[in-house]
């Protein structure tokens, strides 16, 4: 199944999640087109089951982050962030793919996107000093948007402009983060 799941993540990774096709997927894996509809009936599964495992990578990198940051400034804070997200970024390069899916239940879109505001609320509380309560949500919705951005840009095929664009993202965040701080 291992096998499957990374054939999966290749095809999405280089086609995208609509040009993918299962045909493709079997042969990259080596494997029969039989044997992937035995563990995986759709394209849907297949995408939402790896969907679902990046996912709770990238919630164990924020815990992780929460765990390093506890007490850091807030440009040290963003510089974490962003580290861990593109090192998350280039191990998983099927995620922007799979995150742009059309077929995400919106529930469950709902309850994923509250529970990343809330671990980053919880990493904003631990700054030293700790970001205002009254604007820790809104400031946490702020940087998971910032951090959607990262990931749809990440997709630039011209390798110095995404290096740019990730860079102004960062400083972007650094700078709000730091106002904040001061105001």
């Amino acid at each position: 199944m291992a096998t499957l799941l990374n054939a999966g993540a290749e095809v999405f990774s280089e086609k995208g999640y609509e040009a993918a096709t299962m045909t493709e997927i079997a042969a990259r894996a080596g494997a029969s087109i039989g044997s992937l509809y035995q563990f995986f009936p759709t394209k849907e599964l297949l995408a939402k089951a790896l969907h679902e495992a990046y996912l709770a990578d990238l919630a164990a990198m924020l815990e992780g982050l929460a765990k390093e940051a506890a007490g850091q400034n807030p440009a040290a804070m963003a510089d974490g962030l962003f580290d861990g997200l593109l090192d998350f970024l280039a191990v998983r390069p099927a995620f922007g793919a799979l995150a742009e899916r059309r077929d995400i239940d919106k529930d469950q879109k709902r309850r994923t996107g509250e529970a990343m505001r809330g671990q980053l609320a919880g990493l904003l509380a631990s700054a030293r000093p700790p970001f205002p309560e009254p604007r820790r949500e809104a400031m946490a919705a702020v940087v998971l948007q910032i951090m959607k951005a990262a990931v749809a840009l990440n997709a630039q095929e011209d390798e110095h402009l995404r290096r740019a664009i990730h860079l102004e993202l960062r400083q972007m965040l650094k700078s709000h983060l730091n106002a904040v701080q001061v105001a």
